[in-house]
């Protein structure tokens, strides 16, 4: 995903070439989905959430700045719109479909399932300036420089916070009996 590819769509879709929209569309859904669903860990609300993200960038696409990635400056409008449902919805909801692999026998694949909740379970503990980096990192391979972009803070910050969110990460899986190997 070339910037410069990006930001040639984004200038056709501000002339009006709905199919540029749609090359983006394509290409970002997916993981803007990924990345809400790890953050509210609910799939129909993953999904609404990011149905509204794409119309808000399809109606600001003229506020983008080129000097940034096109997809960081979607994440960020991910981000806060999924923290901005958060904060209106009362409850969280447990998890309702999950995706089992086909892989190894019915108790590997039950032991791996519950590992997988509980892991989604403690990221839901964490706050959300520490649970936003573990997902851009861990689940979104982003880079320091690309988080940075994305949450528009300093690198060292985006360090120091995944460092803590580790660390308390680890003490949340340790006090649920997940150990490292597990």
């Amino acid at each position: 995903m070339d910037k410069y590819e990006d930001i040639a769509l984004v200038k056709l879709c501000l002339k009006g070439n709905s199919e540029a929209f749609e090359i983006l569309l394509d290409r970002y859904q997916k993981p803007i989905f990924n990345l809400v669903f790890r953050m509210c860990n609910n799939f129909d609300d993953a999904e609404d959430i990011t149905q509204v993200v794409f119309v808000k960038v399809y109606k600001n696409l003229k506020s983008y700045n080129n000097k940034y990635k096109f997809f960081s400056w979607v994440y960020r409008i991910a981000i806060n719109e999924t923290l901005n449902q958060l904060k209106q919805k009362v409850r969280m909801e447990e998890l309702s479909d999950m995706y089992v692999s086909k892989e190894g026998t019915p108790d590997q694949v039950y032991n791996q399932l519950e590992i997988s909740e509980t892991i989604q379970k403690s990221l839901m503990e964490l706050e959300s300036n520490y649970r936003i980096p573990i997902i851009l990192r861990h689940f979104h391979n982003c880079t320091y420089q690309d988080m940075s972009n994305i949450l528009h803070i300093p690198e060292k910050t985006i360090k120091s916070r995944l460092f803590t969110a580790r660390q308390l990460l680890g003490q949340i899986l340790i006090s649920k009996d997940i150990k490292a190997n597990d």
